[in-house]
């Protein structure tokens, strides 16, 4: 068999009707024929109430029922939008990431890939759900990519190799999902006993008169007495500023490696 037609019927058999159906959910959507009847609701509505109650409750709180419960139908009528959880969930994620404002083509190389942080940090506060899933297996959507081409196209022609840009990206992605992650924590934990974070190391300084040993923990006792644990202006811009200057050094050791 000739290699081409092989490589085309391997491509073939790789496909399944779950994939093919959640792509194009995502890529060519139509609304649904309603018999005749005029639709009291659209696929828009349907994402946006499951975005509502995401936010409000995470990700185990989303249920086709909780969302059908918020826009006042029932149940098996979203499966008309919708064929189940797994492509409602594309759907927010792809309506979530639609919200960035990510950095324009040609803007330097450096703002625009701090734009690209903050952006992404923001969104994740405003929707905390997004990091309850699997960052490794992001919905292969519009807006979703349209982020990753923004991230790429920062760094791809600073002088570094094509691998080391999505490694770059890939660094960039994690520090933010990372942070993110302990922010919506703390804030979380902030509700929950109605505690900031100040207030909560305050009700343990017995801690440190009944328990600290210096001698055992000398280094973190001579960075603590200078003050370097102090977050004046919160742990993500310092952070950043700091990544970016590493950022800086691997561009610029890249760019000397290439010149003749």
């Amino acid at each position: 068999m000739p290699p081409d037609r092989q490589n085309e019927e391997d491509r073939e058999s790789d496909r399944t009707a779950e994939a093919t159906r959640r792509l194009a959910l995502l890529w060519a959507p139509t609304e649904p024929k309603t018999r005749g009847r005029k639709a009291g609701l659209t696929r828009d509505d349907v994402v946006g109430a499951a975005i509502a109650v995401a936010d409000e409750g995470g990700l185990d709180a989303l249920s086709m029922r909780r969302v059908a419960a918020a826009l006042r139908v029932g149940a098996m009528s979203l499966y008309t939008y919708v064929p189940g959880r797994t492509e409602l969930i594309d759907l927010m994620v792809d309506r979530a990431y639609s919200e960035l404002d990510l950095p324009a083509p040609g803007t330097p190389w450096r703002p625009a890939l701090a734009t690209y942080a903050r952006e992404h940090w923001n969104l994740y506060l405003r929707h905390p759900w997004i990091l309850q899933t699997n960052m490794w297996r992001a919905p292969l959507a519009p807006h979703v990519l349209d982020a990753q081409e923004a991230g790429l196209r920062i760094l791809v022609d600073e002088g570094t190799t094509e691998r080391q840009v999505v490694e770059i990206i890939g660094v960039v992605d994690n520090f933010v999902q990372g942070l993110a992650r302990g922010a919506i924590a703390e804030n979380r934990d902030r509700e929950n006993t109605g505690l900031d974070r100040d207030a909560y190391w305050m009700s343990m300084n017995s801690f440190w008169e009944d328990w600290f040993d210096v001698e055992r923990y000398p280094t973190m006792t001579r960075v603590w007495e200078a003050g370097a644990f102090d977050e004046p202006d919160g742990p993500f811009e310092p952070s950043l500023e700091r990544l970016l200057d590493s950022i800086e050094l691997t561009i610029e050791k890249a760019r000397k490696s290439r010149t003749p």
